[in-house]
């Protein structure tokens, strides 16, 4: 895919084929897909009339303003008493949602949330983690401190703390581990978090733990692990904190490996997945399981979370075609260095 210009209207740049699609990232009806296509894939700056006016929509029309309202899913308003049950509908998930939405802690709603959610999760030793856990827990920590920062959190103490929790309980193959064998590709929530993290506040030890990451992804190629699972190659919004191939390459194209020559298989299977029109589909929502974990939520029916979905499985999602684009953006344009140059010029 070509470069995407940086161009407000004309879009100089943007092949033929990609302008359609574009077109309908920006309809108005999602103000939020349309702030992010301007912003990330058509490089408008913020102060830009068109960007201001998408982002003060945000809050009138679309996801945003259902997922804040008295009436959202399940009637779990951002305050309930209940923050982390049910899944996913209670606060933690729709938190994890609102910040890839755009929104940020200048809503007052966002801002009180996100202090009840510091107060409750934060943990003695630097983790996250739901009520009734000691210490901190690797999926949470890694989930909350990627969508604190999008919120506006990254100065806060706590974000801090949670990063270096991540960088600590990092294991000796490099990778992590909700479970703790450090052997497992489904948990990704420690580099999402470092991938939001701005670069100038990363330490040396940061820098490494990164390169270890995602040496321990790229080795790998993204899914080899075990057996095939098959819903690794399905494509879902929101992830929550399920792993699939299209979250693999964001947070690695993210971090600036946008060159890797074992990134080929994910990127060949992302293009394989495009349809006819251009876009990409939403193929499952989340739980989206086979195998052990399937046969876990039949044995424990009452557990299995209540799918939030935001668009319908099997359409055109407006959610995986933007994240892939933004991926293959990042793969066209390139770095600017060698990733490993890059981690290193991170402040000791």
């Amino acid at each position: 895919m070509a470069r995407l210009a940086r161009s407000r209207t004309s879009r100089t740049g943007v092949p033929s084929g990609d302008s359609a699609v574009i077109d309908w990232l920006l309809e108005p009806s999602q103000p939020s897909i349309r702030y992010l296509t301007q912003t990330q894939l058509l490089g408008q700056r913020p102060t830009d009339p068109e960007v201001v006016g998408s982002k003060g929509r945000l809050l009138e029309t679309g996801w945003v303003p259902e997922l804040l309202s008295e009436a959202a899913p399940g009637g779990f308003r951002l305050d309930a008493e209940r923050f982390y049950e049910p899944k996913y509908l209670s606060p933690n998930w729709k938190l994890l949602v609102l910040s890839d939405l755009g929104v940020t802690r200048d809503e007052p709603r966002i801002a009180a949330a996100c202090g009840s959610w510091i107060a409750r999760f934060a943990r003695d030793d630097g983790g996250f983690a739901p009520e009734g856990m000691r210490a901190g827990h690797l999926c949470t920590t890694g989930n909350m401190a990627r969508a604190l920062i999008r919120f506006g959190y990254e100065e806060h103490p706590a974000v801090r703390r949670a990063m270096e929790w991540l960088v600590a309980n990092q294991a000796k193959l490099g990778g992590w581990s909700c479970f703790g064998s450090g052997r497992n590709l489904d948990s990704w929530e420690g580099m999402s978090a470092f991938a939001a993290y701005p670069r100038h506040r990363w330490t040396t030890e940061m820098a490494s733990a990164v390169e270890r990451g995602a040496e321990f992804f790229l080795e790998r190629e993204l899914h080899r692990q075990g057996d095939p699972y098959a819903p690794w190659f399905r494509f879902h919004a929101p992830v929550h904190y399920y792993y699939d191939l299209l979250v693999g390459l964001d947070f690695l194209t993210e971090l600036g490996y946008t060159q890797d020559p074992r990134m080929a298989f994910a990127l060949r299977h992302l293009r394989d997945r495009r349809r006819p029109d251009g876009r990409w589909a939403l193929d499952s929502a989340q739980p989206d399981v086979e195998g052990s974990r399937a046969r876990w939520f039949e044995q424990h029916p009452k557990r299995r979370p209540v799918p939030l979905e935001l668009e319908p499985v099997g359409q055109p999602s407006k959610l995986v075609t933007f994240r892939a684009f933004r991926v293959l953006r990042r793969v066209s344009a390139g770095a600017t260095g060698p990733p490993g140059d890059r981690l290193r010029a991170a402040r000791p």
